[in-house]
Formats: structure tokens, C-alpha cells, sequence
């Protein structure tokens, strides 16, 4: 039994679902999105969504949650939309943009310039005596953390001093040096 896709999903005001052939479509304030799914079903129900599965065979029980899940994201962007944030630590490291491209200083001979999908607004922010940090935003999830995995990959944090690329709150693992 699924625990999370049995919970219903409320639907905020300002925020539209169409459900037809297969195929779920939400749109809000801030975008539309739009979702293919099979071994569920979707019903809207006086402001509630509810996702059902026919059987208990595992394949339906396994999208269950999972359409459940992303349902509620798209509800979510399109309402309120998703942030990740990432911070450069490292001496010399920098970012800024110009619109759509952005331009990363990460201690290799050349820049890397990175252009953003146009559904997802960068925000870069410097300040004096702090890591720069690049601030992502869109009404999809989905792109919005492959984006900020990409960005991390191109200097992922390393374990001993933690320079590099990393998520704003995240822990990193740190190792001890050589001992003398």
C-alpha cells in the first residue's frame, strides 16, 4: 500500500488540471506543464486530485506514489515554482550572467559559458567578503535540478579543502590531509 499516493493533492486557487488521453496537464500563474502517465488513474474531485492504481501488482503500486509525486510538483511549480542555489567556494572563483548565458570563473584557463533553458531565470550574487552564489528558478522541477547538476558537475566540491561547486546547506564529506 502506497502511503504517499493515497494522500489526495489540493489544488490552489489559480491553478487548472485537465486530465485526457494519458496525458495531465497544470497550469498556473507562473507556467503550464505537462505530464504523460500509464497504470494509474487521475480524478479531480471539488479541488482535490486523487491518483488510484486498478491492481495491486507491483508495477501500479510502483506509480502510484510516483505519479503522485510528480502531480504535486507540477501543482506546486506552477503555484509557487522551485529554487536551487548554488555557491562557488574557491579563491578566484566568480559568475555572472547576461540574460539567458551564464558565465562561470572555476580555475580553468577559460570561462565556462553556460546557456539556461528559457523556461529557468538566473540570478547571480556577489557580495564583498562571501562565495558567489547562482540562484535558479522555474515552475519545473525537473529542469531546474538537472540544470543545477550540470552546473555542479563542471567542479564538483572536492573533499579536502571543499573548493568547487556545491548546493547552498549542503554537507560535504570531508577527509583529513596528509598527518605529518
Amino acid at each position: 500500500m502506497s502511503r504517499i499516493g493515497n494522500n489526495p493533492i489540493a489544488i490552489p486557487e489559480g491553478v487548472t488540471i485537465e486530465v485526457k488521453d494519458k496525458e495531465i496537464t497544470v497550469k498556473g500563474k507562473l507556467g503550464e506543464l505537462t505530464q504523460e502517465f500509464s497504470g494509474v488513474d487521475i480524478k479531480i474531485e471539488d479541488g482535490q486530485a486523487f491518483v488510484t492504481r486498478p491492481s495491486d501488482s507491483k508495477e501500479h503500486k510502483a506509480k502510484h506514489g510516483l505519479y503522485r509525486a510528480l502531480v504535486l510538483n507540477m501543482v506546486k511549480g506552477v503555484s509557487q515554482g522551485w529554487t536551487k542555489e548554488l555557491e562557488l567556494v574557491g579563491v578566484g572563483y566568480r559568475a555572472s550572467n547576461q540574460g539567458q548565458k551564464l558565465d562561470l570563473a572555476l580555475g580553468f584557463s577559460h570561462n565556462i559559458i553556460f546557456d539556461l533553458a528559457p523556461e529557468v531565470k538566473v540570478e547571480t550574487i556577489s557580495e564583498k567578503g562571501k562565495n558567489p552564489i547562482v540562484k535558479l528558478t522555474s515552475h519545473d522541477k525537473q529542469l531546474v535540478g538537472h540544470i543545477a547538476a550540470k552546473i555542479r558537475s563542471f567542479r564538483k566540491p572536492e573533499p579536502y579543502k571543499g573548493k568547487g561547486v556545491k548546493f547552498v546547506g549542503e554537507q560535504l564529506r570531508r577527509k583529513a590531509g596528509k598527518s605529518a
